[in-house]
């Protein structure tokens, strides 16, 4: 970064208005980077057009689904003591007004190959910034609901088993509220979590494939949807 010059130094009103230009260059940059590369990937209910760590490379469109797949050791989590970050696995990503109500769903099935091998559900604003809902396989081998919410560092939390190879995953915000839910058939949603919507009013949300420990895996999507509307009740998901 330029430091301002000598006159801009004598002079407080031009030094702070190059000092916010700087500031807002910095910024714009940093952003730009968070949001991945401009792509184009089309489902009937929703379009991808921004991709992180080159999704774009790994998706396979067929028909009314995507495939994608991770790369060996591939994950997203901001570990809070700083020694597990990984921040490598390719996310898709559709941009959504977070202004008014929305909901994304999908059917999720990931290939579960080794442990934390997951399908998931973006909320991306930024590195710092962003929320996972991924069908995963966790320590003991058990195919379970879990959610990863980021602000700077990322909390882990594991929510009910399924034993089966798919599962329906949704999430949905009124504008002051983020709800997470699951369901193992798409007629009956659970609520995994509940929280106060902080994002800003420019926001992605998207899908994703991980393979943290293993030597790769592929997540397919079905019947995804991004709807500006949210569920009419926060507790059961409907």
């Amino acid at each position: 970064m330029k430091l301002p010059s000598l006159l801009a130094l004598k002079n407080p009103r031009l030094f702070t208005s190059l000092l916010m230009c700087t500031m807002t260059t910095v910024t714009t940059h940093t952003l730009a980077q968070d949001v991945g590369q401009e792509c184009s990937i089309k489902l009937p209910a929703i379009h991808f057009t921004s991709c992180l760590n080159g999704a774009q490379h790994n998706a396979v469109v067929q028909g009314e689904r995507v495939t994608l797949k991770s790369g060996a050791r591939k994950d997203y989590f901001n570990d809070p003591d700083g020694k597990l970050s990984n921040n490598t696995a390719p996310v898709l990503l559709a941009q959504v007004d977070n202004s008014k109500p929305f909901t994304l769903t999908a059917k999720v099935t990931p290939e579960f190959k080794a442990k934390y091998d997951a399908g998931a559900l973006y909320l991306f604003a930024s590195e710092q910034l962003w929320q996972k809902f991924a069908f995963e396989l966790d320590e003991r081998g058990v195919t379970r609901i879990v959610s990863v919410r980021t602000i700077g560092t990322s909390d882990d939390n594991n929510h009910q088993s399924l034993a089966q190879p798919a599962a329906y995953l949704k999430i949905s915000s009124d504008t002051r509220t983020v709800g997470l839910y699951y369901s193992a058939d798409k007629l009956q949603w659970h609520l995994a979590r509940l929280y106060k919507n902080d994002f800003p009013a420019q926001l992605r949300v998207g899908v994703s494939a991980q393979s943290p420990v293993g030597e790769g895996s592929a997540s397919t999507f079905e019947q995804v949807s991004l709807r500006q509307e949210s569920v009419k009740d926060f507790r059961l998901g409907l």
